[in-house]
């Protein structure tokens, strides 16, 4: 996702939820790990521990691939993104600390390139001891769309 301005396919769960809900044009997106797959991961550990800086961006850029993935699977024809509400952000983190905010810009960084202002979002960022699968970021998402001016 990081070089490439197509979007990778979304890749689903195999556990009890949904990956994405909606209430009127908002839209609520599932917790997105860095999938390569439904049962891999491109990374596995905590950050500052397992995981270098720039693994660590990367698997957020992917994160954030999927985000994107999973928005456009939920569009519909008569949508367009009005405005990413928040992005949280969960990173897995070694008990020295890491520089979380670099890889939350990441994830963020990806999304506004691809939806412009648009994309530009408040953010939550949170060191965690662990994730899903062993992640080592994992994105939320919510994203109010409007529809597009005469398309029914």
């Amino acid at each position: 996702m990081s070089q490439s301005n197509v979007l990778p396919e979304p890749i689903g769960t195999e556990y009890q939820y949904l990956m994405a809900a909606r209430h009127g044009r908002v839209l609520l997106l599932a917790s997105q790990i860095p999938k390569t797959d439904p049962r891999t991961i491109f990374a596995a550990g905590r950050c500052g521990e397992d995981i270098d800086m720039v693994t660590a961006c990367e698997s957020a850029r992917l994160a954030a691939g999927q985000v994107l993935a999973w928005l456009e699977a939920e569009r519909l024809p008569d949508e367009t993104v009005d405005r990413v509400l928040r992005l949280q952000v969960y990173v897995a983190v070694a008990e020295g600390g890491f520089d979380i905010s670099s890889v939350a810009d990441a994830a963020s960084e990806t999304i506004i390139a691809r939806l412009g202002p648009s994309g530009r979002h408040p953010r939550t960022v949170l060191g965690v001891s662990r994730l899903p699968r062993n992640a080592p970021v994992m994105l939320e998402a919510t994203i109010a769309m409007s529809a597009v001016p005469g398309v029914t």
